[in-house]
């Protein structure tokens, strides 16, 4: 998978400053965007037993043809043994956003801050 968008899913413990990940993700140009969510619950089994853990979800948005290197970085950085790493497709965005997506994960080019213009791109008057 080189072409296109995703957003990949993780968790992280609370014991875990979940901003620390997300700015080094962006910074290392491996997300255009890293969200974390409040607090929740989770269940689950591991190791042969029904588990519950206070977690935040993290959202990575990013590009297809990042993704073997946000993976393995993302193994590197996360400290579970078995992180979560749920890939779901974009089928569709907006023009605008998935050009800043993909300045920002582009080793080659200076990203753009989102609602900024690209370079090209008409102004437009609301």
């Amino acid at each position: 998978m080189t072409d296109g968008y995703v957003i990949v899913l993780t968790t992280i413990s609370l014991d875990v400053d979940a901003s620390v990940l997300g700015t080094r993700l962006v910074e290392e140009r491996l997300a255009a965007c890293v969200n974390v969510l409040a607090e929740m619950d989770s269940f689950f089994r591991w190791r042969g037993a029904v588990e519950r853990d206070q977690e935040r979800q993290v959202i990575i948005k990013t590009t297809a043809a990042r993704l073997p290197d946000l993976e393995r970085r993302l193994h590197e950085l996360h400290p579970y043994e078995l992180p979560e790493f749920l890939v779901v497709a974009v089928d569709h965005g907006s023009e605008a956003y998935l050009g800043w997506l993909t300045a920002s994960t582009s080793l080659e080019a200076e990203p753009s801050k989102p609602g900024e213009l690209l370079p090209g791109e008409p102004q437009t008057s609301d």
